[in-house]
């Protein structure tokens, strides 16, 4: 029985608005991706354009006061220790593999400024220069940057080399693991998509308030009230 038809039909024509917007949300008319994937790339997009550390991290590492070293690196496996090899030799270190377990000896700045080298290439997109450099893909390759890393942490502190230590974890959190989760993502500062965001959060907060609206009239037409 509906007791009060007005606020009934205002809630129904609020509802199939609300239902035909849903459903356009969810078709690809944004350059060919439904509304969830575009505002999904566009954070994202966003995001990274304001998470770029590399040249931050390449001062850091300047910073190093005893540059030569010598590593022993226990990676995850001996294929991954064979992988591994040529992204020291490339920056000038020399590298022994016994199984999984690498040794490696050179200049600590060298090696790290190669790594991120390797991550600039990635954070632009250019997987190919990575693949060209090492033969194999360029994610792949960056993973292995990031195994080498986290094993070298693990040895410079056994080393007390506390300092090196806290710049090596720097590389792989603030330019390996930013390159490599972005890596695929055309990067773009808040300030070109200002419009495009404030829209959508405005958009939100209006589509949400229009389905609550809608359900409190189509109840109160049905007469169901909340009472104290």
């Amino acid at each position: 029985m509906i007791a009060q038809k007005s606020k009934f039909v205002t809630g129904m024509v609020l509802m199939i608005f609300f239902a035909v917007v849903f459903a356009t949300i969810f078709m690809p008319v944004f350059d060919g991706k439904n509304g969830l994937q575009y505002l999904d790339n566009l954070y994202n997009s966003i995001s990274k354009g304001s998470a770029y550390y590399i040249d931050q991290v390449r001062e850091e590492v300047q910073t190093i006061q005893t540059p030569e070293l010598t590593l022993n690196l226990t990676m995850k496996s001996e294929m991954q220790a064979q992988q591994t090899v040529p992204l020291f030799m490339k920056a000038g270190a020399q590298v022994g593999q016994d199984g999984a377990i690498l040794t490696v000896s050179g200049n600590i700045v060298q090696i790290l400024g190669h790594c991120l080298d390797d991550a600039q290439y990635m954070y632009d997109n250019d997987g190919a220069a990575v693949t060209a450099k090492y033969g194999y893909a360029e994610k792949a390759a960056l993973y292995n940057w990031w195994s080498a890393l986290k094993a070298m942490d693990f040895d410079l502190k056994k080393q007390k080399q506390f300092n090196v230590a806290k710049i090596a974890e720097m590389v792989n959190k603030k330019a390996v693991e930013t390159a490599y989760n972005y890596y695929g993502i055309e990067g773009q500062h808040i300030s070109e998509r200002l419009g495009v965001v404030i829209f959508s959060l405005i958009f939100y907060v209006i589509y949400t308030l229009w389905y609550g609206f809608g359900i409190m009239y189509l109840f109160e037409g049905w007469g169901l009230q909340l009472e104290h």
